[in-house]
């Protein structure tokens, strides 16, 4: 399996794969093809690698391949896996195992999927990549979506996607400690569209309407004048109700 997140270890890569470990946790699968166990295990293994989506790397050392690197390593029985951080190794596992036991140890050394999936979608949000962030962090558990720091990214994002009525009930129950020049960034940003949502322009198209309820041409351009500023209920409801 071709990924960034999965390396088979030798002699020429071994030193460096584990000085990466400073930056993201390794783990090393001990395995030969002469161990069924240790074998069949591996695409589970890059399974989970590529779920957790580079908090940590996978590196696959062929015990029959490279002997003196398993040697140096001390492994006494495969599959052994082995987790490196920081450059030492803090956890391990010796004999075949459930992968239920392999992620129980990864939990207790690396960050949750949620927030690794958080911290995905603030990195989405930086790139101004709205669409996207958005769905991930609808997702989160309800817990995560309760912090202020997330609620911002998500009002953010529905602003960004137009979901205007979203973003002001968000904005409305925002903690204390929150409300900083990130939060009146985005309270200017509702404020404006507020504005431009009930122009003089669309107050009057409404006055005109009122005067004359009958009136096709004024319905139609006020309609379009909702649709304009995102008041798209508003605009299908108007021509709704001529339609019928």
């Amino acid at each position: 399996m071709q990924s960034p997140f999965i390396v088979e270890l030798n002699e020429q890569n071994f030193r460096q794969v584990l000085e990466g470990s400073v930056q993201t946790p390794v783990l090393i699968h001990f395995w030969a093809p002469m161990s069924q166990e240790s074998a069949q295990i591996i695409p589970d293994l890059q399974t989970l690698a590529q779920q957790y989506n580079g908090a940590f790397t996978l590196a696959l050392l062929n015990c029959e391949q490279e002997q003196l690197i398993a040697s140096q390593f001390g492994v006494q029985a495969l599959p052994t896996i082995a987790l490196f951080i920081n450059g030492q190794p803090v956890d391990g596992l010796g004999g075949p195992q459930e992968l239920a036991a392999i992620q129980a140890m990864l939990t207790k050394h690396l960050p949750s999927q949620e927030e690794m999936s958080l911290k995905q979608a603030l990195e989405f949000v930086q790139q101004q990549q709205f669409a996207q962030a958005l769905p991930i962090l609808q997702q989160l558990p309800v817990e995560m979506q309760q912090k202020g720091d997330v609620k911002l990214a998500m009002v953010e994002c529905y602003l960004e996607t137009q979901d205007f009525a979203q973003a002001k009930s968000l904005l409305e129950d925002i903690p204390l400690e929150y409300k900083d020049n990130y939060y009146k960034s985005l309270v200017a940003k509702l404020e404006l569209h507020e504005q431009s949502a009930n122009s003089p322009e669309i107050q009057s198209l409404e006055t005109a309407l009122a005067n004359n309820p009958t009136d096709s041409k004024v319905a139609a351009e006020l309609a379009l004048s909702y649709h304009q500023v995102s008041r798209d209920e508003e605009a299908l409801e108007l021509l709704w109700s001529f339609l019928r």
